[in-house]
């Protein structure tokens, strides 16, 4: 008897899942293939690197029956025929309901909680990690995930001006992006450092104002990262002798303070 061969490349984080995925593209079962592992793909480090596992499965159809070359039922027949397969068929599976906004944001929380933890232990660094939320935005009222790190001697996840915070924090996004598959926002923050800097910058931002007001003049802050330029615009938006605005390029972009 003559056999036809369907075949196909199926692709997932494992084999057993990339096998799942070419089953259900083929609708067969497992008995119905010859499974071939092309690539068993890899984790990575922390999620950097990762590679999909490829397989490549067989599935033998028999030959079309002889019975598929006899003439057509008379229609009348042919109807009763549709009617009944119409009777017995059973309806569709109900459709998965996507995850709430609070399921992905306690995998979210999971996830980003875990890789921390993660690289904190290959770092040697003792050091306790939660998970809490934000008080709500000033403008906006949204809050954010704010992933903590405490102990002691926690300096050197810091770094100078929160250098190596912020790249730290720049680094868990990607990784938590990667394991997810989507884009994520939070925040990393370690011993309250981010709360600390910002009343730092609020001052800074009310100290320079009336330094611009006495001198009649735009006076320019430092460069400083998106977030922290923000607090000194969220500062002095409602002062009644300056207002605020962004200069600069990329890294060198910073705020002027200018008098009415």
């Amino acid at each position: 008897m003559s056999e036809n061969l369907q075949e196909i490349e199926a692709k997932g984080r494992d084999v057993e899942t990339a096998i799942e995925i070419g089953l259900a593209e083929l609708n067969a079962e497992r008995t119905d293939v010859i499974v071939e592992i092309i690539d068993e793909g890899s984790r990575g480090l922390l999620g950097i690197g990762s590679r999909e596992a490829v397989v490549r499965l067989k599935r033998v159809l028999p030959a079309r029956s002889p019975a598929a070359t006899q003439p057509s039922p008379k229609p009348e027949i042919k109807r009763e025929v549709e009617v009944a397969e119409t009777a017995v068929t059973p309806p569709p599976p109900p459709a998965t309901p996507a995850p709430s906004p609070a399921a992905v944001e306690a995998t979210q929380k999971e996830v980003a909680t875990e890789i921390v933890q993660t690289l904190l232990a290959k770092m040697q660094i003792s050091a306790t990690v939660t998970a809490t939320l934000s008080e709500p935005d000033d403008l906006t009222g949204e809050q954010i995930d704010v992933i903590e790190i405490n102990g002691d001697d926690l300096g050197v996840l810091i770094g100078p001006r929160g250098d190596t915070l912020n790249t730290l924090q720049y680094l868990m996004r990607l990784i938590v992006s990667h394991r997810l598959r989507e884009r994520v926002n939070f925040v990393i923050d370690v011993q309250g450092y981010r709360q600390r800097r910002q009343q730092a910058l609020a001052s800074l931002a009310n100290r320079m104002a009336k330094k611009a007001i006495q001198r009649g003049q735009p006076i320019g802050l430092e460069p400083m990262p998106p977030h922290e330029r923000r607090v000194i615009h969220m500062t002095l938006r409602e002062h009644d002798e300056v207002y605020t605005e962004s200069s600069g390029e990329g890294n060198r972009r910073k705020v002027r303070i200018i008098p009415k």
